[in-house]
């Protein structure tokens, strides 16, 4: 009789396929060569180990004062560690990077080339965030700010009965005719968040072309709760496979093969996630034209948080705006780069070189995370912050309470981040949109039927 001992013998690691392998090789009595051709068969191949040294990537960032210095050798650290992942061919890092999370997960402003896998800890939760601009021509920006506050919902929350936007019927087919999607909780979430924006550093903002003196709507926003649940489930395949091929690899940088049935199904849900969020934000834009009564004059988007592929290539941008048209192949003349509320929001064209892999800085990133910043303003009071960073603006905060972590302050210089935009190569500014006012989710947290519930009890 085979035994386990007899598989560890012949050279066989001890794992959960011997137990298969044996019912099956006793009971047809195999033994010697045709043996081992069967064993040979059914163990899994060796695990695939981590690159000795990272792979190499392009460093379009530097610190220009004492306060960028920390946030630049994170970064750094950390894509040195990322970049030892077996699939991983190449990388970037932009000028406005910041670390998202342990030593080794992709940052936030980073690029990740991997051949035939897809890794969701890399295109994150927040699915294809994207930005999308409409060109109004020469309207009041206050009356279509208003008509835009109108149109949108920032915060926890959907839309239900007579408030729901309608989701195309090609797009709910869509969601239907995928096995990962086709799941009740995700196709109600496609309709009901339809017309929402989330919070966080999402936004909606208006502002005027310096070129044309137009007015420009610009909406910021990823998938929602239908990319969310897909995020979930594609972290969980990954890991399935990360334990059997690649044990060493870090669990944020699982990956699913795009050969198999399992990442060619993960592809196509990606593709429909980002057919729905741009169908959202066409939503909150149509909405705002009907309110106005007017019709758009140009319209344009760039996701800057998605996969792209290029044959058996994987680009993944977890926070980079993709300037070749190969990627985007409909996204319009220019991509859309934001800096803060207080700044003109970029419109860009590039060329691909070695050093950006045909990609950009997505905004003006972070030198220190929400809670340090909001620490180092303690003394100032968010009432006073907020007046003295909005000055002359109309912003404006959904929620109605101020999130300081959300001020110009909050993010890195953006006038660095312009210059090295142009010293790397990362693309040319070819118009900028001069703020006039825009609305954020704001601290929606201080409201939250929880929080009164734990202040009504203190009371």
């Amino acid at each position: 009789m085979i035994t386990g001992k007899t598989l560890i013998e012949l050279g066989y690691t001890p794992c959960k396929w011997f137990k298969k392998a044996l019912a099956f090789a006793n009971k047809h009595a195999l033994q010697g060569e045709e043996l081992i051709a069967y064993l040979d068969s059914v163990c899994p191949p060796p695990a695939i180990p981590l690159h000795g040294e990272p792979a190499a990537y392009a460093r379009n960032i530097r610190a220009e004062d004492e306060l960028e210095v920390a946030n630049v050798q994170a970064v750094l650290a950390t894509m040195d560690e990322l970049m030892r992942t077996p699939t991983l061919v190449g990388g970037a890092v932009m000028p406005d990077a910041c670390p998202a999370g342990p030593r080794g997960t992709i940052p936030v402003g980073g690029v990740a080339v991997a051949r035939n896998a897809i890794h969701p800890g890399m295109h994150s939760a927040d699915i294809c965030c994207s930005v999308m601009l409409t060109d109004l021509g020469p309207q009041d920006p206050r009356r279509v700010l208003d008509a835009a506050h109108r149109s949108t919902f920032f915060g926890p929350g959907h839309r239900e009965g007579e408030d729901a936007y309608l989701l195309p019927a090609e797009i709910e087919e869509a969601f239907h005719s995928n096995p990962l999607l086709n799941k009740a909780p995700i196709r109600k979430m496609a309709r009901t968040h339809l017309g929402t924006q989330g919070d966080g550093n999402h936004f909606l903002f208006v502002g005027q072309s310096a070129r044309t003196g137009h007015t420009m709507l610009v909406t910021h926003h990823g998938s929602r709760g239908p990319g969310a649940l897909l995020y979930k489930q594609g972290m969980k395949l990954a890991e399935r496979f990360r334990k059997e091929l690649s044990p060493e690899t870090l669990p944020a940088n699982a990956w699913i093969p795009a050969d198999t049935e399992e990442g060619e199904l993960y592809w196509e849900a990606l593709q429909i996630i980002r057919a729905w969020t741009k169908a959202n934000h066409t939503a909150i834009h149509r909405a705002t034209c009907e309110r106005l009564g007017l019709d758009p004059y140009e319209r344009y988007w760039n996701e800057h948080n998605f996969v792209f592929r290029d044959g058996e290539l994987f680009y993944h941008a977890k926070g980079a705006t993709p300037l070749d048209e190969r990627f985007l192949p409909d996204a319009g003349p220019y991509r859309l780069i934001p800096l803060n509320m207080a700044e003109p929001l970029l419109l860009v064209k590039g060329d691909t070189h070695a050093g950006n892999l045909g990609f950009a800085p997505h905004g003006a990133g972070r030198n220190v995370s929400r809670s340090q910043h909001k620490r180092a303003h303690d003394h100032i009071g968010d009432a006073a912050l907020f007046i003295q960073e909005t000055a002359g603006l109309d912003v404006r905060f959904y929620s109605k309470n101020v999130d300081i972590s959300e001020l110009p302050s909050a993010y890195k210089n953006a006038a660095t981040v312009r210059a090295q935009i142009e010293d790397f190569g990362l693309g040319r500014v070819e118009d900028e949109i001069v703020p006039y006012g825009s609305i954020m989710a704001g601290d929606w947290q201080a409201d939250a039927p929880w929080r009164k519930r734990k202040k009504k009890r203190k009371k």
